[in-house]
């Protein structure tokens, strides 16, 4: 980045002085291990959860087997793109918190109270966020029993900790805005993917992310040679599980990819 254009040097130029921790993050030190293309989507039997492998720092790949869809407890889902040490320490400490509450008052912590619990972790986070080294935008997606939030729900959030609910699908990370219109025009124009059974789910979901991969560097593709697949769980009624490589592959080989 040019000198006068960096946030740091235009604050100086205005006569403000930066806080020390943020001396020295603009281009001196080595770039944040970040990147990456996450995806939820609500199918006929619950919410599909997705995410590439890949880990960059600038344009380095760093590592191309990271988890970035890891589950909170028996009926949530928590998808990270950002920081990964930032990303993984969030999710730790919902997973803790979560489990603390159930054995302290002998009940589950309400769909509220989980949502706050996260934004006021993600508010926490907000000084390692504002540094350009920290920040975390996340996924939660979890399904509901009972009441008139029963079935599944996908939240996103922004930096400061807002939330919010989407109903069809949602999608973060560096390869994002590569996505998003395509799912859009093809859950408006085309079948809508609560209306789609879970192949027919999973299909979109491989696809969104190769053609994610296509345009962003920090979205890791497959390539069959390394046999190196994403990340996809399903949250239904019956609980949160994973797609099985085994079953990631046959849909891979349908789709004639990663060759």
């Amino acid at each position: 980045m040019a000198e006068g254009n960096d946030f740091l040097h235009l604050l100086r130029q205005h006569g403000h002085t930066p806080p020390p921790a943020m001396e020295g993050t603009a281009g001196s030190i080595t770039p944040p291990t970040e990147g990456t293309t996450i995806l939820a989507v609500r199918y006929r039997d619950g919410v599909l959860v997705a995410g590439d492998r890949r880990a960059t720092a600038g344009n380095v790949i760093v590592y191309d087997r990271a988890a970035k869809v890891l589950s909170v407890d028996d009926r949530s889902v928590l998808a990270l793109s950002g920081s990964p040490a930032n990303a993984y320490e969030i999710a730790r400490l919902l997973e803790i918190s979560f489990q603390h509450y159930r054995r302290t008052q002998l009940q589950e912590l309400s769909l509220d109270g989980r949502l706050r619990t996260l934004s006021r972790l993600l508010r926490d986070n907000l000084p390692m966020a504002m540094q350009g080294i920290g920040a975390v935008v996340p996924i939660y997606i979890t399904h509901e029993d009972t009441g008139p939030q029963a079935g599944g729900r996908i939240y996103f959030y922004d930096v400061l900790g807002a939330n919010f609910e989407t109903v069809d699908f949602c999608t973060t990370g560096s390869g994002s805005p590569i996505i998003r219109g395509a799912l859009y025009f093809l859950n408006r124009w085309e079948r809508p993917f609560a209306e789609r059974d879970e192949a027919q789910a999973l299909r979109l979901v491989l696809q969104m992310l190769e053609t994610a991969a296509e345009f962003d560097t920090a979205t890791g593709g497959f390539k069959s040679t390394a046999a190196i697949y994403p990340q996809v769980m399903r949250v239904t009624a019956e609980g949160i599980t994973d797609i099985s490589e085994a079953d990631l592959a046959s849909h891979y080989a349908n789709l004639q990819v990663g060759s």
